[in-house]
This record gives C-alpha cells, structure tokens and sequence, in this order.
C-alpha cells in the first residue's frame, strides 16, 4: 500500500470520528505545515480567515507549547478572545486538540462535534492516528545527489528533454529520477516535490 493510500486510511478513519469536521497540520515547521488536511465546513473556514483567527486561535497556542491531547471545553486551554463561541454558532460545539512531534516538526490537530463531548476512549483512538500518520509523513533528512539535480533542472525551467541532456542522461533516467524524489517527499506533482524541497531546505 502506497504513503498516500495510508494516509487517505487515517483520514477517513479520522473523518468517523468528527462528525462536524477535523483539521490536522502534519509537521509545522517555519509556521507553515508540511501537509494539512481539513474537513470543516466551508462557511466556518471563511469566517476563520475572514477574521484572522489563526492569529488568536487558542488551540494553535496550546499546541505549540503543550504535547498530547485536551478538550476544548478543558480550563486550561485559555480563550480570551472567545473563538470557541463563534466556533459554536457554525456547529463546532465539542472538539479536541492533539499535538505531537518535537517544537521543530509539531504535528497540531483538531476534531469537532456537535452532539457530545469526546469520550476518553475517542481521544486515545484520535492521537494514536495523529502519531501514525505524523510518524508516516516524517521529512526525509537528505535526498540523493541524482533526485536534487534532477529537481534543480526542473525548478530551473528546463523541460524534460534538457534537463536530461544537461545531466547527460536519458530522458526516461531523469523521469526515473523525479519520481523517486517525489515518492521520497510524498509529493503528488513534480512541483510539489520542488517546494518541499525548498521547505525542507533539501534543494
């Protein structure tokens, strides 16, 4: 089974267990994630980033200090500018926040619902996913000499052709190439692979 069929697994496996949505930021580094996968309701997104929330989110702030998981509804988890009311007005009534990984690489996660809050068992099943798929998607520390030549010609604009003829190799090589580098930054598109490269600071 592929990375990217593993993590649809955990995804949905998440999705039945947060009836009104779920957000999870995979590997936060340089303050943007790695991979982030949401299923909120649109209106609710809209209203979030319409107001800057990100900014005063308190589930962000306890998940870059704090490693494990809390409810949201729990007293020390501090909302002095009321988001989780205007959480509430779009159906997010209950929810908890999951945070793991070292401050370098935090894996920041939250899941809604609307009926009851989460049961002790329900959280314990949502971490343990969020340590799975954080583990899965760990960065690689180094891609191979071929891969980021490869990925520089391309960055650099050069088509296919070129670039194969610039690395004196075969055009189906330097496919060859690109793909593996993908694979290795669980990247769907070359372009893809090329930003996480950067991001990773590999290229």
């Amino acid at each position: 089974m592929s990375i990217q069929s593993r993590i649809d697994l955990k995804l949905r496996e998440l999705g039945r267990r947060a009836p009104r949505g779920f957000f999870v930021g995979l590997h936060i580094r340089f303050t943007a994630p790695m991979m982030t996968f949401q299923t909120y309701d649109k209106a609710w997104l809209d209203h979030y980033t319409t107001n800057g929330y990100v900014l005063r989110d308190p589930m962000t702030a306890w998940g870059f200090s704090e490693t494990g998981a809390i409810r949201w509804s729990d007293p020390r988890l501090p909302d002095p500018f009321r988001l989780f009311d205007e959480a509430r007005k779009f159906g997010l009534v209950y929810g908890i926040t999951i945070s793991c990984g070292p401050i370098r690489s935090r894996t920041i996660a939250s899941f809604a619902r609307d009926d009851r809050e989460f049961a002790d068992e329900e959280i314990e099943v949502c971490e343990t996913i969020v340590r799975e798929l954080h583990d899965m998607t760990e960065p690689p520390e180094e891609l191979t000499m071929a891969q980021v030549d490869a990925l520089r010609c391309v960055a650099g604009g050069d088509r296919h052709a070129a670039a194969a003829a610039k690395l004196g190799i075969s055009e189906s090589a330097l496919k060859a190439r690109l793909n593996s580098a993908r694979t290795r930054l669980m990247a769907r598109t070359t372009a893809e692979a090329i930003q996480r490269a950067k991001d990773f600071r590999l290229l």
